[in-house]
């Protein structure tokens, strides 16, 4: 099993800032950091989104309230998926003549 990277928040920083400098290319800063290009690419979006020193609080898990929130938000648009699936059903049906009902129009057929 494969253990998974960790980096500082300093070291994020300055592999950001190294990246914004442009002295080498992403490709090259990469390989010699031994970080993916993708996740410096990540880690760049993180700073300018939340700025420098908030950009990396913690050690990447999510608190219990965060996991809460993330469940209740999948839960939240599946049930929503639902709702719209149900709605375009229900007009689908109530556009549609069934045959024998009360409403129905009688059948060109002969009856035997």
């Amino acid at each position: 099993m494969v253990k998974r990277q960790q980096f500082t928040a300093e070291f994020k920083r300055e592999a950001v800032r190294q990246m914004q400098v442009g002295d080498k290319p992403i490709a090259q800063l990469s390989r010699e950091l031994g970080v993916p290009r993708n996740r410096l690419y990540k880690w760049s979006q993180a700073v300018q989104t939340h700025g420098e020193q908030e950009a990396f609080p913690g050690s990447g898990r999510r608190s219990l309230e965060q996991a809460e929130l993330m469940r209740l938000r999948r839960a939240l648009a599946r049930a929503e998926q639902e709702l719209e699936i149900l709605k375009k059903a229900e007009a689908y049906f109530a556009s549609a003549p069934t045959r024998g009902t009360p409403g129905s129009r009688p059948s060109k057929r002969p009856i035997r």
